[in-house]
């Protein structure tokens, strides 16, 4: 008969029987299952990472909505000396000290990985939140072009939640561990991935770099009417570019959907 050998409990830990039970309070289920999805698997920085992004996000809508809307009692842009300084610029700074801190002597230790991935967090945020102006070099906040910042957030958001939940890019994992395999993997689905970033499907591109069949799927559909992709391939009066015109009016009403929820946490662009 064999022996069977008590594994010793950390202080505060929960038996997986009780965890189990459909007794157990959900606040022990939850801890229980937070414990090991997330702390023993080494993934608190990055979930730290994402709650301080989408937290900071949030916030820092709601603050440039208030400015917006002229609230006198929110505090309103920083201006020393005249010059507005972007919340972009602030974002810079902490992505930059909390790389320095990762890298630094005590960078790999509790609890200084978790505070810098929740600085790196809220910079990436601030960033992302401008990132179309960057990409115009020109304010383009409130207009219709400000909402690839809002994509660009989203797409982030997904990515790390990705991550979170187990996720590596490109298929890369440890159970491939020729080289010759792996290195045809990898440019196999990166080609998927930008030739359905190429067709203008930007969701289904960053998605394609984490789940291969997505990418496969995007690239062999029909290309968007204005992306790289169509005026590639697509000459002006073809089959194609008329059956991804027709397919662009069909779907239209996603992005109806699209903007009304980009309106309700981001705001609406001016006219």
């Amino acid at each position: 008969m064999g022996i069977r050998r008590r594994i010793p409990l950390r202080p505060g830990s929960c038996r997986g029987d009780e965890l189990m039970s459909p007794a157990a309070p959900v606040g022990v289920l939850a801890a229980g299952w937070f414990d090991r999805m997330i702390v023993q698997p080494g993934k608190l920085p990055l979930a730290i990472l994402l709650l301080a992004f989408v937290c900071t996000f949030l916030f820092i809508r709601c603050s440039v909505r208030m400015i917006r809307a002229g609230v006198s009692w929110w505090p309103g842009n920083v201006t020393p000396g005249g010059l507005h300084i972007h919340h972009m610029v602030f974002g810079v700074i902490f992505m930059i000290v909390a790389g320095f801190g990762v890298f630094g002597p005590a960078g790999d230790r509790s609890p200084w990985l978790e505070l810098c991935a929740a600085l790196f967090g809220v910079g990436a945020a601030l960033v992302l939140d401008e990132f179309a102006l960057m990409l115009d070099l020109k304010d383009v906040y409130w207009s219709s072009q400000g909402r690839v910042s809002v994509d660009a957030v989203v797409i982030a958001t997904a990515v790390i939640a990705l991550m979170l939940l187990g996720a590596t890019p490109l298929g890369v994992t440890d159970a491939f561990r020729g080289w010759q395999f792996l290195t045809l993997l990898v440019l196999f689905h990166g080609a998927m991935a930008l030739i359905t970033l190429a067709k203008g499907k930007i969701w289904t591109g960053m998605l394609a770099l984490f789940i291969p069949l997505v990418g496969v799927v995007g690239a062999t559909r029909l290309a968007r009417p204005h992306s790289p992709w169509s005026r590639w391939r697509y000459p002006p009066g073809s089959p194609k570019a008329e059956r991804a015109q027709r397919r662009e009016t069909d779907e239209r009403w996603m992005n109806t959907l699209k903007d009304t929820l980009y309106n309700v946490f981001a705001g609406r662009p001016s006219s």
